[in-house]
């Protein structure tokens, strides 16, 4: 058997010209924006990956990876099924965390704020545009609750396809979206020698943006 390997021998110098103030964008939003067409632009595969890290009632944390499916200075959406452990976390603590890492570029945002959840005419929408497969699956998914076997899944899957056959899907009344509004959003670049570039934005009370460089 291989012996695995050591995680404290893993290295990587970062090679990145660096991020100056002069460099930032006041507006985060419009920051990360530039930074997310950067992203496409360089190829990076599931740019829009992110990971999601909540806490219930316990304040036990939880994070696993979801996707992000729109920003605006309203916030950064994502959907997803509300009665999951993630949904249930939500509704006894709305804070949450974000970080997308795009190891390509030497480049990480970090996005704290709360939630709220979307309109159903906003989830409706991006419901419908998703492929049918996905919108079957929503109802055949009990999302976090522990299956006997791949069987139920796919024997719940085939029920949804009997029932909806050739007619518009509806919007599963369990399903649907949540919009983090930020109130803290950090750019990271990586540097050599592990002395990193790192910008904090603070939403102040007024609206503003307070931009403060970090100690790497």
């Amino acid at each position: 058997m291989e012996t695995p390997r050591d995680p404290a021998a893993s290295r990587y110098e970062h090679a990145a010209k660096g991020l100056r103030r002069s460099d930032l964008d006041p507006d985060p939003i419009k920051q990360f924006g530039n930074w997310f067409t950067a992203a496409i632009e360089a190829g990076i595969r599931d740019v829009n990956a992110m990971s999601l890290a909540t806490a219930g009632a316990d304040g036990r944390p939880s994070v696993r990876i979801v996707l992000l499916k729109g920003f605006d200075q309203d916030g950064f959406v994502f959907f997803t099924n509300y009665e999951s452990e993630k949904g249930k976390q939500l509704d006894a603590n709305p804070y949450v965390a974000l970080a997308f890492y795009w190891i390509e570029l030497d480049r990480q945002i970090r996005i704290s704020g709360k939630t709220e959840k979307t309109s159903r005419e906003e989830s409706q929408t991006y419901f419908h545009s998703r492929p049918v497969g996905s919108q079957l699956s929503a109802w055949a998914s009990r999302q976090s609750q522990i299956l006997d076997g791949r069987r139920v899944l796919d024997a719940r899957l085939a029920e949804m396809t009997e029932r909806f056959g050739d007619k518009r899907i509806p919007l599963p009344p369990h399903w649907g979206g949540y919009r983090v509004k930020p109130d803290m959003i950090e750019f990271w670049q990586g540097r050599p020698n592990r002395l990193h570039d790192r910008f904090r934005y603070t939403r102040q009370a007024g609206g503003s943006w307070l931009i403060e460089r970090l100690a790497p």
